[in-house]
């Protein structure tokens, strides 16, 4: 039996060199044990693993899914990743195999690390240091998985500008607006106590709570309560999940406001006369409102509402879909139908926050034909996706994105102004002419219609993949 000990729970370098050794000598997975555990009075460092490493090579895949899966809590996991590593040796495509239980093990356990990673991006709290020579900042987390070191150049690049600190049992890191440094995990009493600014977000939370929207089971699922305690908001949302029928009531029996005057006068100029370039809207809400009276193509005849954009304001992340579905056109937002529901399911696999993100559709009106009851879809024609591309490209010069995600081929179409083939670009980053990066990937709606399960799973786990490759060309990841 052939035992193992690395330098700690997360020290790949030392899992790759000592797997790579280990696989060169012929030795088994079942003969080795993975530990970090040193020996009793043992005061030196792990050994090094003896043997030269074999003179192989391994996917791509399979270093980029290891250096993920190492950081996962499964005591299991070293050796899951060696017993891997071996049968890469005889099964070259064992990566690309999505029925493979090991690999499937694997997968699960990135995802896992994955959405730690996410969680902590978006429940960090920083407090504000008493007596700190200078301006500085603390916050306690407990992450899912060992994550810190991994995550932590995303805070020093978010909060460049301010001296921080970030308290976990695993690992704490510190960011001096220089450099970044590890020391030892610490204790929660470590921690700074309230300060006032606590109060000044929990007022910020409490204004942005829409109750209209509110999902008691996907909000548990988005933010589980291991992480309330240290959230200062968490002490809200009792009573705002209480009250939220009470107040989603009172919003709908309100009276709309009308728009001004002016920005009503100007989206008519801008809706009706197709060859219009004069004053250009100056606001996204003059554009929702342009969008709402458009008479630039004749698909608002049959539509219930222009459905237009939603998002950040500037948004570094733009999605375009094809037009507003049926739900989407009684409820005249984007995206809230089961296309939209499919999208949101995989933004959070990828770890996309979508409240930074704008999602708009190329078509601002549902296209449609009547079959009894039902309204059914119908795609909209070239004609129409360049009648309602200045509303698009208005959208794109006020929000300003650095990527933008066209789904489907009526999305390119729109963004491109040009057939643009999904099989042929998808996840190949495109030059567009304002200098923003483009992606094409496939719309939501298409993988609900994928009628085979392995061909759904595997365009679902492609969407997903180009969903993050956005992310990170945007700066979100």
């Amino acid at each position: 039996m052939r035992v193992v000990r690395l330098a700690s729970e997360i020290d790949f370098a030392g899992w790759r060199s000592a797997a790579r050794a280990l696989r060169a000598e012929g030795i088994d997975p079942q003969a080795v044990v993975w530990t970090v555990e040193r020996e009793l009075f043992d005061l030196d460092a792990p050994p090094a693993p003896t043997g030269k490493p074999g003179n192989f090579t391994v996917p791509a895949a399979f270093v980029e899914l290891a250096e993920q899966v190492i950081l996962h809590r499964s005591p299991d996991r070293l050796a899951l990743l060696y017993r891997l590593l071996w049968r890469l040796e005889r099964e070259p495509r064992l990566v690309d195999n999505p029925a493979d239980p090991d690999m499937a093990r694997a997968r699960d356990m990135a995802k896992a690390v994955s959405r730690a990673s996410h969680k902590m991006k978006a429940f960090v709290r920083f407090r504000l240091v008493d007596g700190a020579a200078s301006e500085t900042y603390a916050a306690w987390f407990e992450p899912a998985h060992r994550v810190t070191e991994a995550t932590a150049p995303f805070f020093a690049r978010r909060f460049a500008n301010m001296d921080w600190t970030i308290l976990t049992p695993d690992a704490c890191v510190a960011w001096d607006r220089e450099r970044l440094m590890v020391s030892e995990g610490a204790d929660p009493a470590d921690a700074p106590s309230e300060d006032a600014q606590e109060e000044l977000w929990r007022t910020y939370y409490a204004s942005i709570f829409n109750p209209a929207r509110l999902n008691p089971r996907q909000m548990r699922q988005e933010m589980p309560k291991r992480y309330w305690r240290n959230l200062p908001e968490a002490a809200l949302i009792p009573d705002l999940i209480e009250t939220a029928q009470e107040r989603a009531a009172a919003m709908v029996a309100s009276t709309p406001r009308p728009p001004p005057d002016r920005v009503l006068k100007a989206a008519v100029r801008h809706s009706r006369d197709a060859s219009y370039d004069g004053s250009l809207p100056t606001s996204l809400s003059d554009v929702a409102v342009g969008v709402d009276v458009c008479r630039r193509c004749d698909l608002w005849r049959d539509a219930t509402q222009g459905v237009p954009g939603e998002g950040a304001a500037k948004a570094p992340l733009m999605f375009v879909g094809e037009q507003p579905g049926d739900q989407e056109d009684l409820a005249g937002r984007p995206f809230v139908g089961p296309a939209g529901q499919m999208f949101d399911k995989a933004l959070a696999e990828a770890g996309v926050p979508r409240d930074r993100t704008f999602v708009t559709n190329a078509v601002k009106h549902f296209k449609h034909e009547v079959r009894g009851k039902r309204r059914i879809h119908k795609t909209p024609d070239r004609g129409e996706v360049t009648a309602c591309r200045w509303w698009l490209d208005a959208e794109r010069r006020l929000v300003r994105p650095r990527v933008i995600v066209m789904l489907g081929a009526t999305a390119a179409l729109g963004v491109m102004g040009k057939p643009t083939p999904i099989g042929a670009n998808r996840g190949k980053p495109l030059q567009l002419p304002d200098q923003t990066q483009g992606l094409v990937t496939y719309h939501p709606s298409f993988l609900l219609r994928v009628p085979d399960a392995e061909a759904k799973a595997r365009a679902y786990a492609e969407f997903v993949q180009d969903l993050r490759q956005a992310a990170e060309l945007a700066g979100l990841a």
